[in-house]
């Protein structure tokens, strides 16, 4: 069957490496449509090879592995939407912007299910037709809360979960159900203000850029590798308010992107930076 795939590659950079490739997917009769390298200065190399034709996926990844050198990182995946799973509070924009790109099929992915520890945005999802999971974190410890929002996971078994403004730290446990898998929206250009009211902090500080971040979690607070950044500028004419409508804009529009990306498998994730090809 005639599919399009995607091939993802990195490790320690040889000669020939491209050479290898192309030659063994024009064997195994497959067209090239794009291809994209990079090699860093430490000599590690990365490529994305979009490609199409008819295929076993499984058979062609083990001719590769057989015939590039040892220390490849080798994936092939089909050119699909990826499923998600979104972990919200109480803010609405994001995950409206998330909920209106998918409705219109903008989103490179399938919202499988809304979870949250409210149900302030249950009408919201629920005009779009996507199952909310009300999973209130009263009376329970954070693994209690966090065990019962793995159990409702394991019904959808999604491949991504993105963070739309979930205001609760989630411990390491959680986090390695999904490594690199969790995508989260900072309301600001990391390194940040921290703790509660950033805007309000940020207003009082007299700051002239505001701005979001897009990243990976790890089991660091807000240090996992960063797919996407944006910032806008500011300065004493403009209230808190108007900082947090602006900042909300942009915490819209950098999720987005990077969801883009790593929906498309554009980003490889290497000693805590991203590579986005």
């Amino acid at each position: 069957m005639t599919q399009r795939h995607i091939l993802l590659m990195d490790g320690p950079d040889h000669k020939g490496l491209i050479y290898k490739v192309t030659r063994i997917l024009f064997e195994h009769n497959q067209n090239i449509i794009r291809n994209d390298e990079y090699v860093s200065p430490s000599k590690y190399f990365f490529m994305r090879t979009e490609f199409e034709g008819e295929t076993d996926a499984s058979e062609l990844l083990e001719v590769l592995q057989r015939e590039l050198p040892e220390g490849i990182n080798l994936r092939v995946n089909p050119k699909k939407k990826k499923d998600v799973v979104v972990l919200v509070t109480k803010e609405h924009h994001c995950l409206g912007e998330l909920l209106i790109r998918y409705a219109f099929d903008e989103l490179d992915a399938t919202i499988l299910a809304v979870v949250s520890n409210y149900n302030t945005l249950q009408p919201l999802v629920s005009k779009f037709g996507i199952p909310f999971h009300f999973i209130s974190h009263e009376n329970k410890s954070r693994e209690e809360h966090e065990e019962a929002i793995l159990r409702t996971l394991d019904v959808y078994r999604p491949e991504y979960l993105v963070l739309a403004k979930y205001m609760r730290i989630i411990t390491p446990e959680f986090v390695n159900h999904f490594p690199d898998r969790i995508i989260n929206i900072h309301h600001s250009f990391l390194p940040a203000f921290i703790g509660a009211n950033p805007y309000r902090q940020a207003y009082e500080r007299g700051v002239k850029i505001i701005g979001a971040t897009a990243h990976f979690v790890n089991n660091d607070l807000d240090e996992g590798p960063i797919i996407a950044q944006d910032v806008k500028s500011v300065d004493h004419r403009q209230t808190a308010l108007d900082m947090s409508t602006i900042g909300k804009d942009t915490e819209k529009a950098v999720l987005s992107k990077a969801l883009k990306l790593v929906f498309n498998d554009r980003v490889f994730i290497h000693n805590n930076r991203t590579i986005i090809l």
